[in-house]
């Protein structure tokens, strides 16, 4: 059998689980034998500490790897509490595209899933990672903001579906609001549904609930009210209109629901990221700011070794594209196996940073010019971005867009790391492109940006 590393525990057995909703079937083979057992695991608290505990007993403490195909859920995180056994999550595409390869007829069983994973377990083990938590703190954060995106989604789905319903009675709504969501539109639509309602309000009410509401543009306070004036009712169908007024009524108290629940989420990211050590990092970089900052700090997380280089996240987060070749025949296009939140947040800092100028501006107007899309040009200052977040990550520093800037013109930078035992190790550990070590001196912030710079 194959070992994943040289520092590899010397494991007592393999078992691979197939994950189900109630009752998981699994496989187990121990080193240098040919004989597997199997069996069944019921998916209750008692049965996985009675499953996990017999596997303690039976080989004496000794570590068991476990492979299944989760990375989060609730059987991975519940066998994570038992320290004999080391946890390989496998991705379902890799299994599946394995099982095809093996039984070209796609006959499928739980057991017989069990038994594939185990030999990509046994086999082929050297390809996946042992599953290494993060810290408590960053663990908590990662849930957090992914918990609150999963919000932020449900509520523009919900003012997705009062949008449909406007469009049918109430259009104009569409054009005199930005947002739906906010405040100021669900308290307008709860006290104005309809077009004729609103119409016979007084001018000057309508104006003070502007104002109680934060507007304070009198010129579009103007506007609106003349459009209001103006306007004329698209549907007077009662059959049809008063459905629609019940449904933008309930739908509206989902949203101030999901509004409540954003806030309750937003004001726990912030109390959590405030006291992470590397929350100052990622808060220094422009647009990074209470919403964006926790979502750069859980990308990279707390573990430094995780990744060798920039470009290992690159890769992982799906931002770098993927190149294939074939005969003379060579493309490339995105990549569409990534984990979909990560390389959402890279995708979406880049275009954060454009609005605020500087040189991810010039470098976003550059790829625009050379006839690049909005996302491929936001993608390509993403990939750049990645390589300054992840050398500010590993020395610990924050980010001086002085610096930056001072780097890629060439000036010098006369300012030392912040720390510099970090800096020390970074310089001892790098290497030559021939692969033989040079004597490096400690590297200041601007060298570091500098040298960056070269790489790119």
């Amino acid at each position: 059998m194959p070992s994943s590393s040289t520092n590899e525990p010397d494991f007592a057995a393999f078992i691979a689980i197939d994950w189900a909703d109630r009752e998981h079937a699994w496989a187990l083979q121990v080193p240098g034998g040919a004989r597997r057992e199997t069996g069944k695991l019921t998916h209750t608290p008692e049965a996985i500490d009675a499953w996990a505990m017999q596997w303690a007993t039976r080989f004496s403490g000794r570590p068991v790897a476990v492979a299944l195909e989760q990375s989060r859920g609730a059987l991975i995180h519940a066998l994570q509490k038992y320290p004999h056994l080391v946890l390989y999550p496998i991705h379902t595409s890799t299994s599946y595209d394995y099982r095809k390869a093996m039984r070209p007829s796609g006959s499928k069983s739980d057991p017989g899933d069990a038994d594939l994973l185990l030999d990509l377990l046994t086999l082929h083990r050297d390809r996946f990672r042992v599953l290494r938590p993060d810290t408590e703190q960053t663990r908590k954060l990662q849930v957090l903001v992914e918990k609150r995106r999963q919000l932020v989604d449900e509520r523009k789905a919900q003012t997705n579906r009062i949008t449909d319903q406007l469009k049918l009675y109430f259009p104009q709504v569409l054009d005199w609001f930005d947002e739906l969501y906010t405040p100021m539109v669900v308290a307008f639509l709860r006290r104005w549904p309809t077009l004729p309602q609103l119409q016979q309000e007084d001018p000057a009410v309508v104006r003070d609930f502007f104002h109680q509401h934060g507007s304070r543009s009198q010129q579009r306070i103007d506007q609106r009210l003349v459009q209001i004036r103006q306007a004329r009712a698209a549907l007077e169908d009662p059959a049809v209109v008063e459905p629609a007024v019940l449904m933008v009524r309930i739908l509206l108290g989902i949203v101030e629901a999901l509004n409540d629940g954003i806030r309750a989420m937003e004001q726990s990211i912030q109390e959590v990221a405030s006291a992470h050590p590397d929350y100052e990092i990622f808060s220094s970089f422009p647009g990074a700011g209470p919403a964006m900052a926790p979502r750069l700090l859980t990308a990279f997380g707390s573990q430094r070794d995780r990744y060798r280089s920039a470009g290992e996240v690159q890769v992982y987060s799906g931002i770098a594209p993927v190149q294939e070749a074939s005969g003379k025949q060579l493309w490339i296009h995105f990549r569409w196996g990534c984990p979909k939140f990560l390389r959402q947040t890279f995708h979406e800092y880049a275009a954060l940073s454009i609005q605020f100028g500087g040189w991810a501006r010039a470098f976003y107007d550059k790829q625009k010019a050379k006839g690049k899309s909005h996302h491929a040009a936001v993608r390509s200052l993403a990939f750049k971005w990645i390589r300054i977040l992840f050398r500010c990550w590993q020395s610990r520093q924050r980010y001086d867009d002085k610096l930056y800037e001072a780097a890629r013109s060439g000036r010098a930078v006369p300012i030392v790391s912040q720390n510099p035992q970090d800096s020390a190790v970074s310089g001892r550990q790098a290497q030559s492109k021939s692969g033989k070590h040079q004597d490096f001196k400690l590297k200041s912030a601007g060298e570091i940006l500098k040298s960056l710079m070269a790489e790119a």
